[in-house]
């Protein structure tokens, strides 16, 4: 199978690894298929040597990046929710 988000499981069943990608100086992380991070790259507006991977989204956000707005929406969604919140939390003090 040659997707490389998905594998065959030894049942002969499809199953997702969860691989993603960042940039380095953005903290930004997302599927390594973003149409948006491809285009950057082709454009040479992030440069290759910045990229780097995650195994899971928790190692991503453990290393101090954010979701991708444009490939991971629902994720994005939920982390601005939480900035928002935090915010107002420490504007409440």
């Amino acid at each position: 199978f040659s997707d490389p988000c998905h594998r065959m499981s030894s049942g002969g069943k499809l199953s997702s690894i969860r691989t993603l990608g960042g940039h380095r100086r953005t903290k930004v992380y997302g599927r390594l298929d973003c149409p948006v991070a491809l285009s950057l790259i082709r454009r040479g507006r992030n440069a290759v040597e910045h990229r780097v991977f995650f195994a899971d989204e928790e190692t991503a956000i453990a290393a101090g990046y954010r979701p991708c707005g444009q490939c991971m929406r629902d994720a994005y969604r939920a982390w601005k929710l939480r900035r928002r919140d935090a915010a107002v939390a420490a504007s409440s003090e």
